[in-house]
C-alpha cells in the first residue's frame, strides 16, 4: 500500500515551518513516520537550511531525505516564488523502495559525477525505477553527464530539476539526508513495483518553419538557408526585435529531435537560449553547438501557448495515471507568475485534474524529463510525474 502527503508553510521561523510542512504532509498521509521525504525550501530561508532539514528529519521520523533550496516552492495546487516557502512530501510504501542519492563535486566532472551516480543506482534497480535529481545548477554540466547517465539507465524515468536560488547568493544548495552542499547532485532513487506516468509541458510556441545551418563556427550561427542567421531570427522575433534584450529573453532556438521537416513538432524538440545577436556582423550565439546542415528553429515563450501545452499533458496523464498516489511538479523560473501575470497557475491546473493527489516540487534553473522517446534536459518547461500503485 502506498500512503503519501504533501504540506509547505509560508512561516519565516525555519523551525516552525519546517514542523508545519512535514506534520500537514503527515497529517494529510495518515502517518505517524514516513520511509522517505523530499524537502523543497526558498533561499529565503537558505541560512538554515541545515537546521531545516534535521527539523524534517525528526518530524517525519527519517533520514532517508533529498532536496534543495530554490527561488520559490510548489505544493498542493499552491505556488510561492520569492518569499519564505518550504515544501515537503512524503511516503510509506510496501512496494516502493527509496534510497538518497548524493554526488559532490560537480564542476568539471560531468562524467565523473554520472559514473558516481551510476555505481550507486544500479545495485538498486527494481522492475520499475524513477531517479529523481537536483544538482547544482551553477556547475553542472549537462552534455557528459546526461549522455553518460542516459546510455547506461535506458529504461529508468528521470525527473528532477537544477536548484536555483535568488540571486543574492550565488550558489545553490542541495540536501541529501543531514548534509546541505553546494557543487552537488542530490537526489532519490525509488524502486519496486509501481507505475511511473512522466509529462512535459513547454513554454514555447513554434515561431514559422525551420531553417538550415549553412554557417556555423562553435556555438555561433553565422548563416541559415545561406542567409545571415540575424536577419533570419529578426523576423522570427517580429516587433520584439526593436529591444533586443527583450527579444533574447523571449525567442529561443528550438532543435528538433530527428533533422529535417518544415516545422518543429510538439514533444519532438528541445529549447536552447539565444545568447547573443550581432546585427552588425549577422549573427547569432545560442547555448548549443550545432552542426553544419542540421535543421533548427525559433520559438516564442507565451502564457497562452504555454497554458494549451499544460493542458495537453495533464489531458494526457489523466488517461494514463489510474490512480497517482503521489506527483512530483518541477517548474522552471521563467514560468510562474511571470508568465502567466496570475499566481498558482501550473499548480491549480494540476489541481483540477488530479485532485486530492498530494504534489510538492519547486522553481528550477533546468528539468530532466521526458523527450521523445527517452530523456532529456529541458528548458522553459513544467515537469511532472506521477506515481502510482501497482504497474500499468
Amino acid at each position: 500500500m502506498l500512503r503519501a502527503g504533501a504540506g509547505f508553510s509560508i512561516q519565516s521561523n525555519p523551525r516552525a515551518a519546517a514542523l508545519e510542512a512535514t506534520q500537514s504532509a503527515l497529517k494529510q498521509a495518515g502517518l505517524r513516520v514516513a520511509d522517505a521525504a523530499l524537502c523543497f525550501a526558498s533561499s529565503a530561508l537558505g541560512g538554515a537550511f541545515p537546521a531545516i532539514v534535521r527539523t524534517v528529519a525528526e518530524a517525519a521520523g527519517t533520514t532517508n531525505i533529498a532536496g534543495c533550496g530554490s527561488i520559490g516552492v510548489i505544493a498542493n495546487g499552491r505556488e510561492f516564488e520569492h518569499r519564505p516557502s518550504l515544501a515537503v512530501l512524503l511516503w510509506s510504501s510496501d512496494m516502493v523502495e527509496a534510497h538518497r542519492v548524493f554526488v559532490p563535486q560537480l564542476r568539471g566532472r560531468g562524467r565523473e559525477a554520472a559514473e558516481e551516480l551510476l555505481s550507486f543506482v544500479r545495485p538498486k534497480l527494481g522492475p520499475t525505477n524513477l531517479l529523481c535529481l537536483f544538482p547544482d545548477t551553477y556547475n553542472f554540466e549537462a552534455e557528459p553527464f546526461m549522455n553518460t547517465l542516459v546510455s547506461q539507465l535506458p529504461s529508468v524515468a528521470i525527473v528532477g530539476g537544477g536548484a536555483t536560488e535568488d540571486g543574492s547568493v550565488g550558489e545553490t544548495f542541495q540536501f541529501c539526508g543531514d548534509v546541505v552542499s553546494s557543487n552537488s547532485v542530490a537526489g532519490m532513487m525509488l524502486s519496486g513495483d509501481f507505475q511511473i506516468d512522466t509529462g512535459a509541458a513547454l513554454a514555447c510556441a513554434p515561431l514559422g518553419r525551420t531553417h538550415t545551418v549553412t554557417s556555423v563556427q562553435g556555438n555561433t550561427i553565422l548563416a541559415l538557408d545561406g542567409r545571415r542567421a540575424y536577419d533570419v531570427f529578426s523576423e522570427a522575433a517580429g516587433p520584439l526585435i526593436t529591444d533586443l534584450r527583450r527579444a533574447l529573453g523571449f525567442v529561443f532556438l528550438g532543435i528538433p529531435l530527428e533533422n529535417g521537416g518544415e516545422r518543429l513538432r510538439r514533444g519532438n524538440f528541445y529549447v536552447r537560449n539565444v545568447i547573443g545577436a550581432s546585427p552588425e556582423h549577422g549573427a547569432i550565439a545560442v547555448a548549443h553547438r550545432p552542426q553544419l546542415g542540421d535543421t533548427v528553429g525559433f520559438v516564442l515563450r507565451d502564457g497562452e501557448g504555454s497554458r494549451k501545452e499544460l493542458k495537453a499533458m495533464l489531458e494526457s496523464l489523466k488517461v494514463s495515471a489510474k490512480a497517482p498516489g503521489f506527483g512530483l511538479y518541477f517548474d522552471c523560473v521563467s514560468r510562474g507568475a511571470g508568465l502567466y501575470n496570475i499566481p498558482d497557475h501550473d499548480a491549480a491546473y494540476i489541481g483540477q485534474f488530479f485532485e486530492q493527489v498530494p504534489i510538492a516540487g519547486f522553481f528550477t534553473g533546468f528539468e530532466f524529463g521526458p523527450l521523445g522517446d527517452g530523456t532529456g534536459l529541458l528548458q522553459y518547461s513544467g515537469v511532472l510525474a506521477l506515481v502510482s500503485e501497482g504497474r500499468a
